[in-house]
């Protein structure tokens, strides 16, 4: 018997390197802004710092990212390559950009981000125990009963036997400092619950395709 696996949902985790020195100018940048929150009343009990949410929502135009940046931006052209788009024809903006500190508990709940079409995720500070990041199937291709492999009870009873990559509806991606993942921005994610954050450091950001020529193009966001 042969399994035909369809339809996968791929992104991509590559690495990048920085020097410490470096690492530390961007870390202490990030301290700073989460000290000079501007919605602090925003940040709940349980809910991760996000930068976009307390004004600092471009930190790609921080001389202080750039270098970073422009190796994120070369992965994302390698991510393009692997679905076959052609970087000749298309050019990349990106919309904005954040930081994120988790300590304790604080985590980032399911989302995905609507106005965009890539995004990514950049492992600044992470150690071992820290959150990792979660990816969530909304498409269920493969639930002939619905709801089955959502059902604690089926679980329970022994209907489903046990999760396995063909009916799992959610799936962890384990990153490490210095990682980066990127994927489609429609695809819902969120951070693992847990305790054991440290002061995890991520940065994100949302970035559109635009095509560098729309004449006789149907689809795609036309030249700025």
């Amino acid at each position: 018997m042969n399994l035909i696996n369809l339809f996968p949902l791929t992104i991509i985790k590559d690495k990048i390197d920085i020097l410490d020195d470096e690492k530390k100018l961007m870390i202490d940048e990030i301290r700073s802004m989460k000290k000079n929150s501007k919605n602090i009343n925003y940040q709940t009990k349980s809910n991760a710092w996000t930068g976009d949410t307390q004004g600092f929502e471009f930190i790609h135009k921080n001389n202080k990212f750039k270098n970073l940046f422009n190796e994120i931006t070369k992965r994302v052209w390698e991510y393009l390559n692997c679905v076959e788009i052609d970087n000749k024809l298309v050019d990349l903006y990106i919309q904005r950009s954040w930081a994120t500190i988790s300590e304790g508990n604080e985590r980032i709940k399911k989302h995905r981000h609507f106005q965009s079409h890539i995004s990514f995720a950049y492992y600044l500070k992470k150690n071992k125990q820290d959150s990792n990041l979660v990816m969530f199937d909304e498409s269920y291709k493969n639930e002939i009963m619905p709801g089955i492999f959502r059902s604690d009870t089926a679980l329970q009873k022994g209907i489903v036997k046990k999760m396995n990559p063909y009916n799992v509806t959610q799936a962890i991606v384990n990153v490490e400092e210095n990682d980066i993942v990127i994927f489609p921005s429609k695809t819902i994610h969120s951070t693992q619950p847990t305790n054991s954050n440290e002061e995890r450091i991520s940065i994100s950001a949302d970035i559109i395709c635009v095509a560098k020529d729309s004449d006789r193009l149907e689809m795609g966001m036309p030249p700025l």
